[in-house]
């Protein structure tokens, strides 16, 4: 199939650059896979749409200030966006070797010693991250050097910025609101945006109408947010991300299926780590590593019910995913709709509701 086929027309105005004054403050599109039908809703309407006995799925990964800035020898500067720990065993909150996306990455050279650069502009010479590795498309290999006794975290705690997405030109007072309320495994490189929208007031409705909650990891990296530049999108290949699923959460989905219970997954992150560990007969088996799953229109979904995702760019392998799952036309007409109506769009856009 064509990339071409999963363009559409955005305003730039539709693009938001600022989450809303209060997380739940969104708006709330549904599309019903049976007979295509909309409704604009709220985003706190969610409870009220979800029966007794469903389970919602969240993406429970947090984000790290993984956006680093280094001096190069010659002065210039260049952008360490971390993807992963070159040890996929690895913790990333303690790992010192990197896989990174580098820019301008034509500027980087193996065996450069890159100084950090403090987000005030300082350099103080005592951090650096070390190119050991050249593994194209931008990515690096880097170990970090001058690390703390007490990890990783804390140098990208002192010299990282949280990775906000290229779209969005403006700060972000409150790096807080680029996290979900639930975020746990520090190790992102990017949001799970659809779960941006939960409160702790949204999820106390839900347990009130009997939805059940459990949670699964997937780590956002370049597989998530790299762009489908070829013509053809079969073509396309993801990069991996490193998921699990743990065992209070497969039981939690085996319990939903033999109580008739729907299982949501909150964004596509959450369906390709569910889709990625299920059985045939639908159960999702426990465990954990990399998932490069690549989701079109036509394959069956086994593990997922019903999804719960933000606005997603043209040509994207997001886009593809929730097109797999509602139906290219009706969630292209559905975003059609969305673009009339005013929805705003991306990261800290509104919300859709494919049931």
């Amino acid at each position: 199939m064509r990339t071409a086929d999963f363009d559409y027309e955005l305003p730039p105005g539709s693009i938001a650059q600022a989450p809303p004054p209060r997380r739940s403050d969104a708006r709330l599109l549904v599309l019903r896979r049976q007979g295509g039908g909309l409704e604009h809703r709220r985003f706190t309407d969610l409870p009220d749409l979800l029966a007794p006995g469903d389970l919602v799925v969240v993406n429970d990964t947090r984000v790290l200030p993984a956006r680093l800035q280094a001096r190069r020898p010659t002065g210039g500067r260049v952008e360490l966006l971390l993807l992963h720990p070159r040890d996929p065993a690895a913790e990333p909150t303690a790992a010192a070797e990197w896989v990174a996306l580098a820019r301008p990455a034509r500027r980087v050279r193996l065996g450069q010693v890159l100084p950090l650069v403090e987000p005030g502009g300082t350099t103080p010479g005592d951090a650096a991250a070390e190119v050991v590795g050249l593994l194209g498309e931008g990515r690096v290999e880097l170990v970090l050097r001058g690390v703390p006794a007490e990890g990783a975290l804390a140098l990208l705690r002192r010299f990282g910025q949280v990775p906000l997405p290229p779209y969005i030109h403006r700060s972000l007072p409150d790096p807080e609101r680029y996290q979900t309320v639930y975020a746990r495994a520090a190790g992102s490189a990017a949001a799970p945006t659809a779960g941006l929208h939960f409160t702790a007031e949204v999820l106390a409705a839900l347990q009130a109408r009997g939805v059940q909650r459990t949670s699964v990891t997937l780590h956002v990296g370049l597989g998530t947010f790299r762009p489908v530049l070829a013509e053809r999108a079969e073509e396309h290949r993801m990069h991996a991300e490193w998921c699990e699923v743990r065992p209070a959460a497969a039981e939690a989905l085996a319990r939903a299926r033999a109580r008739g219970g729907r299982v949501l997954a909150v964004g596509t992150t959450a369906v390709r780590t569910l889709e990625s560990r299920v059985e045939p007969d639908g159960s999702v088996r426990p465990g954990s590593g990399w998932t490069d799953l690549y989701i079109l229109p036509g394959r069956a979904f086994r593990a997922v019910d019903a999804l719960l995702t933000n606005f997603h760019l043209p040509r994207s392998t997001l886009l593809m995913l929730v097109a797999a799952f509602g139906g290219r036309e009706p969630v292209l007409a559905a975003y059609a709709e969305a673009v009339r109506s005013g929805y705003r769009f991306f990261s800290f856009g509104d919300a859709m509701l494919v049931l």
